[in-house]
């Protein structure tokens, strides 16, 4: 490639993924060169000041056209914007809890490693968000993947982190060695890693044996990224590692790789298998003839998620679970396929990552205190910090789908495209309607030891600066977008074209 090849292109649209790169970079050196017993706080609030402002250039750059740049590797499109705001607002907002994270067992000595690996992981989460291509793609879910394994054994002389690192790695390298698998199928049937190139190539495939080798091709990418989603039955590394991995981490694995779970998903079966055919009688789209297949995944996760909830006394395996179930509800979206499917999926993860990430700064916070995990440890807590305790009524209520909340109007909006195709997903409604109730049983146990049991302590708890601060914000979206959501809706239907440039 020339240099004037390489000037031709619109780098302008690389400008966020330039700023993680660089801050990351900084943060790596600044690490390097700090005087050992200096704080590494001061690495957070660079990181933090980083995603800002590569919040700020990604703002810059809505209403962009749809562009691609470095043959077709790098998109940049409605999906790509709209979906790398969650992952930026959900990582600063992971930072300031980082920053007031106090573990009792001292991670002074690893705290710099801590925030440039994260940088690492975001850039990664963010490559796939705009990736056009399988080799760009797996390169984006590489940089996470390997980011997010040292993240969650950080914690080097807690046996239980090293236990969940070790499960984290094991499972994370079966399940991308069989997308990986997957993508070969492809790449071998149609000799190109191209997205879009792949998907003008399937559709001209009538062959029996080819279309077979497709959907081989099909189930491997969707077991493997099922993985990386905590999706049941191959969820059974999640537990183990959010309850080893440090809260902040434990908060980052639950939102932001969740997210970054559901784009490369996204990206791959709508890029290539919504136009492949699928060689049965009514000659239906690949994707829509094996949709009932992604409905009995959706379906097994949540019953799985919810039903084991039920039987938690720790409460980051208890979310942990909780995050399966809501990994269920986002499949439910996907088996759907309507065509309000991405912004269902795009609401419900915005209010997903309020929801969540401030009830884990309380989580961090009460269980800094009382050195304990437990549940019991949140007894009599609206004696002792009425805030907290209503504000983490507030998440539960709202991940539990009660109106009012943002995770009502996200699970409303599921509900109503599962019902709008033709022949509607009753059955997988029915189960998300009755694995909901399920998880009121668990979701209000909490809330009964906050309000109903007597406080084993009754000092006052004094909460961080940065840790209000992202109680506070959560606080302020989950109420707001359950209560006014068409600002979500008309940011997004104003802003980004119904995503149609998806498939241009």
């Amino acid at each position: 490639m020339d240099l004037e090849t390489l000037l031709s292109y619109e780098w302008g649209i690389m400008t966020p993924e330039f700023i993680i790169l660089g801050v990351a970079t900084a943060l790596s050196l600044m690490d390097l060169f700090m005087p050992k017993s200096q704080s590494r706080k001061i690495l957070g609030w660079v990181g933090f000041a980083g995603i800002f402002a590569a919040l700020v250039s990604l703002l810059g750059l809505i209403g962009h056209g749809p562009e691609s740049i470095l043959f077709d590797t790098f998109r940049l499109d409605s999906f790509a914007i709209a979906f790398k705001l969650l992952l930026l607002i959900g990582s600063a907002m992971v930072l300031l809890i980082a920053v007031g994270y106090e573990p009792n067992e001292g991670l002074e000595e690893f705290r710099g490693e801590f925030f440039y690996l994260f940088m690492a992981a975001l850039l990664g989460a963010m490559i796939m968000s705009s990736s056009g291509d399988l080799i760009t793609l797996f390169v984006g879910l590489e940089l996470l993947s390997i980011s997010s394994y040292i993240l969650a054994g950080m914690r080097k002389r807690n046996l239980h982190s090293n236990e969940s690192a070790m499960k984290y790695v094991i499972n994370g390298s079966i399940a991308t060695a069989i997308t990986l698998f997957g993508m070969s199928y492809v790449y071998g049937l149609t000799g190109t890693t191209n997205l879009k190139e792949m998907s003008g190539f399937l559709t001209s495939i009538y062959n029996e044996q080819h279309i077979y080798l497709l959907g081989l091709a099909f189930f491997m990418i969707v077991v493997g990224l099922s993985f990386k989603l905590a999706a049941a039955p191959f969820h059974m590394w999640a537990p183990d590692v959010y309850q080893g991995a440090p809260t902040p981490v434990t908060a980052f694995l639950s939102v932001v790789s969740k997210t970054a779970g559901f784009i490369i998903i996204i990206r791959i079966l709508f890029s290539i298998f919504a136009n492949a055919p699928s060689g049965d009688a009514q000659g239906l789209p690949m994707i829509l003839a094996l949709q009932d297949y992604i409905a009995f995944l959706a379906g097994a996760t949540m019953i799985i998620g919810n039903l084991v909830a039920l039987r938690q006394r720790n409460i980051k395996r208890l979310f942990a679970y909780s995050s399966i179930a809501q990994a269920g509800y986002l499949l439910v979206v996907i088996a759907s396929m309507s065509l309000f499917m991405f912004d269902a999926l795009w609401f419900y993860l915005g209010a997903y990552l309020f929801m969540n990430l401030g009830a884990f700064a309380i989580i961090q916070h009460i269980t800094h205190k009382s050195g304990s995990e437990d549940i019991s440890q949140f007894a009599g807590l609206y004696r002792r910090a009425p805030f907290l305790a209503i504000a983490m009524a507030i998440f539960l209520l709202s991940l539990a789908g009660i109106p009012g909340t943002a995770g009502f109007i996200g699970k409303l909006n599921i509900f109503m495209g599962a019902l709008v195709p033709n022949e509607g997903h009753y059955v997988l409604v029915s189960i998300m309607i009755a694995t909901t109730v399920v998880s009121y049983f668990y979701y209000f146990g909490v809330m009964v030891q906050m309000f109903f049991r007597p406080a084993p302590d009754t000092g006052k708890v004094k909460i961080p600066a940065a840790l209000t601060t992202v109680i506070g914000i959560s606080l302020a979206a989950t109420i707001l977008f359950g209560i006014a959501p068409n600002i979500a809706f008309d940011f997004l239907q104003g802003n980004f074209n119904q995503f149609t440039d998806f498939f241009q």
